[in-house]
């Protein structure tokens, strides 16, 4: 859900999905997890314009929640929407 800060910055909150097969020590280990993500300025905007279930590669950093949490988030610079946009893939590039 999009929302503002007290400054009138949109920032959006998700949890991103990955699911992939990779090869660990000669064997084929499936690999999923889920992780917390946010964006802010236009890039909320791009997050929120994507949807549950839309296919996007995104890039940022990775940072602890807050001071007191320690669990990680991701903090997105830039959204790749991979299908699903009738005009092909749109970049959203940070300035």
């Amino acid at each position: 859900m999009l929302r503002y800060t007290p400054a009138g910055i949109p920032v959006s909150e998700a949890r991103l999905q990955h699911r992939s097969a990779l090869t660990e020590n000669g064997s084929v280990r499936q690999v999923e997890v889920e992780v917390a993500v946010v964006a802010l300025g236009d890039a909320a905007r791009w997050l929120e314009a994507a949807g549950v279930g839309t296919f996007i590669q995104v890039s940022g950093f990775l940072a602890a929640r807050s001071q007191r949490s320690k669990s990680p988030v991701i903090h997105i610079n830039t959204i790749e929407y991979l299908e699903g946009n009738e005009n092909g893939s749109i970049l959203q590039k940070e300035d």
